[in-house]
């Protein structure tokens, strides 16, 4: 992708990665992603915003060779990992007098992960500035939007946020501004699901200090940029706010059926009662699909049978990363199937310890589920929805 002109004195150089499928070895990443990084000129000074990940080192040198950059005075790192800054060695190597800009967290993690020298470095504090002549750049350390040492950029006299992860979106185009496209949206909140929800108690936070910016374009990392920046804001607000859906999330898997016939009977008694019952068989489900729905569902369902003396593994995957992202889930059930014995309801359970939501007593059958095991079902169903009605999400 060539170099692209943001506002007069503000380019994207970064790069589109139209065929990577995964991240960090788990995330599915179905429309792929991009590296986004920006050249600000200044009178005086020019800097480079983040870089790109070390497999388009490349492309990111031949956008500056066609921006006309033929020197650098800084390089500003938003964040270390190395998505944003695994290029930033190589880039030092081209332009030996720029100096890095960064917080002394990421200052940190730069010299163990990618072996900056100390003296590359200028470290700032938070809501320093830098001026560039007739432009500048602000710093906001924004401790674990992602990471502990993440900050953003704003740049006041073009109203523009570079905002690293924030706001961003795993998704891959040729377009530079967002506009109304609801996929992208759509891709935006499977990025927040993914990655961003574990930290939402310091992303509200953060956004009270964001609303005080004059910005006219949200400028991330990944993903196309935002000239109607309200609409993005106003998205996350709603994602970190402590709101719920009337929706129960029904994570499941059965190898002979009868768990299979326990989700069938739940699902019903659920939309008898006016709930909204949402399925994942996890033989063929997307883990950040189901995060997506976690955003705001009120309750959550594990369903498993047991394989040998424990839960099914595709169940222990679905908990691991549920315990990981920790949504601000109300309610938690499990139930299942087994054999001749087994603690896969425990396992489960005590998987789930970073889930603040309340226990409703697990459905445990023994081989296919009866009459009475039907009865206990619609029991749970009936829980649920007192709770949704505690929740003023039924009437």
């Amino acid at each position: 992708m060539p170099p692209r002109k943001v506002t007069g004195r503000i380019d994207w150089v970064g790069a589109v990665d139209w065929d990577r499928r995964l991240f960090d070895g788990i995330i599915p990443l179905p429309g792929g992603t991009s590296y986004n990084c920006y050249i600000v000129r200044g009178e005086e000074k020019t800097a480079l915003i983040d870089a790109v990940d070390t497999s388009f080192e490349e492309e990111l040198f031949t956008n500056l060779f066609k921006s006309g950059i033929s020197s650098l005075d800084y390089i500003v790192v938003n964040h270390a990992e190395q998505d944003h800054s695994g290029s930033l060695p190589f880039i030092l190597d081209l332009f030996p007098n720029a100096k890095v800009v960064t917080n002394g967290k990421c200052a940190e993690l730069l010299t163990e992960l990618l072996l900056i020298p100390g003296d590359r470095i200028m470290v700032v504090d938070d809501r320093q500035s830098l001026s560039l002549g007739g432009v500048s750049l602000q710093f906001l350390i924004m401790p674990w939007v992602h990471w502990p040492e993440t900050m953003v950029t704003y740049c006041p006299e073009e109203k523009i946020l570079f905002s690293c992860d924030l706001f961003g979106a795993h998704y891959a185009t040729s377009k530079l501004f967002a506009g109304d496209d609801e996929e992208i949206r759509v891709g935006a909140k499977r990025y927040y699901a993914g990655i961003m929800m574990p930290f939402r108690t310091t992303i509200r936070n953060h956004l009270e200090v964001i609303g005080d910016l004059d910005i006219e374009i949200i400028a991330p990392s990944h993903g196309p940029l935002y000239d109607q920046p309200g609409q993005m804001i106003d998205l996350y607000k709603g994602w970190v706010s402590e709101d719920h859906s009337n929706d129960v999330v029904i994570a499941y898997v059965s190898m002979h059926g009868s768990t299979k016939k326990m989700v069938n009977k739940l699902s019903d008694e659920l939309i008898a009662l006016d709930l909204n019952p949402v399925l994942y068989n996890l033989t063929c489900s997307d883990p950040i699909e189901i995060a997506t729905s976690l955003v705001s569902a009120a309750t959550l369902v594990i369903g498993t049978p047991t394989m040998l003396f424990g839960p099914h593994p595709l169940a222990l995957s679905a908990a691991h990363i549920v315990n990981m992202l920790r949504p601000d889930t109300k309610y938690l059930a499990i139930i299942g199937s087994y054999g001749w014995g087994g603690k896969a309801v425990e396992t489960i359970d005590g998987m789930l310890n970073h889930i603040k939501a309340e226990r409703i007593e697990p459905v445990y059958v023994r081989g296919q589920p009866d009459e009475q095991d039907f009865a206990a079902i619609a029991a749970l169903a009936e829980k649920i929805a007192g709770g949704h009605r505690e929740l003023g999400l039924l009437g």
